[in-house]
């Protein structure tokens, strides 16, 4: 969905949603990660822009000590709730433009569809200078793209879209050459050992399961009151062309570390 600057508080709201819509990360993306960082009971570890914890408990379950940095003070909140049975967790509710941390504190530092929000500039300086040397940066997100199998649904779905005025789901698929050229970006600010990685699955909802994952997204929110309409014509559209849709996902992980 298109990133609209200013609306990244938009998800506070819609907390529980989002944490029943919003999908978790393929266990490959987590063993990716710990090959480049081996974590344990020593390892002390900073999630960017937690959310409701999607990307989260894979990295609580090495015992390491984990700090989660949160924008939203009801998302910081649910998950402090969610995650209290982890003793060595802990969530500081501010922008990650405004975390105060000592210098070459973190052995892994790691956002999951959040990082687009920080200012490139602000946010790689400031994971560099909290990493400790060796440390890694871990940036990775959840791409999805139209049904592949009804391309006459993307297409009426596409007019409901333009009728209330924006341009809707991603023309094209997230690509090889994007996760590059979103890898390469650590290189600016003094990263090494630079990689990506990309992972594929399929998701498959019902027309109000969809409605509802919709629901969860920063442009559809900031429909207001034309949120509930516009919902009610995109079900109906997935209603008259087989109830269901399945969206084709990316998840693409880049990797940078910090120089020993």
């Amino acid at each position: 969905m298109p990133i609209i600057p200013g609306l990244e508080g938009t998800f506070n709201t819609v907390c529980t949603k989002y944490d029943r819509w919003r999908p978790t990360y393929v266990k490959a993306v987590y063993d990716d990660i710990f090959k480049a960082c081996p974590l344990n009971k020593a390892s002390r570890a900073l999630e960017v822009g937690i959310g409701t914890g999607q990307a989260t408990s894979p990295i609580l379950e090495t015992g390491c000590q984990l700090t989660a940095v949160e924008l939203g003070d009801q998302m910081a909140a649910f998950v402090r709730e969610k995650f209290k049975e982890y003793p060595h967790f802990s969530v500081v509710h501010c922008p990650f433009q405004d975390y105060e941390c000592q210098d070459n504190s973190f052995h892994l530092i790691y956002s999951a569809s959040a990082f687009h929000w920080i200012p490139e500039e602000i946010g790689y300086q400031k994971v560099y200078h909290a990493l400790k040397p060796g440390g890694v940066f871990a940036r990775f997100a959840n791409h999805p793209f139209k049904d592949k199998g009804r391309e006459i649904l993307h297409t009426e779905m596409q007019k409901v879209y333009a009728r209330y005025g924006f341009p809707g789901p991603e023309s094209q698929e997230y690509s090889e050459e994007n996760a590059r050229k979103r890898a390469l970006i650590a290189e600016k600010y003094g990263f090494t050992d630079i990689s990506y990685h990309l992972y594929r699955r399929t998701r498959t909802f019902t027309a109000a399961e969809y409605v509802q994952l919709l629901g969860t997204y920063s442009d559809h929110i900031a429909l207001g009151e034309k949120l509930l309409p516009f919902a009610a014509e995109i079900q109906s559209v997935i209603e008259a062309h087989g109830g269901v849709i399945t969206l084709y996902d990316t998840i693409d992980l880049q990797l940078a570390r910090k120089p020993e």
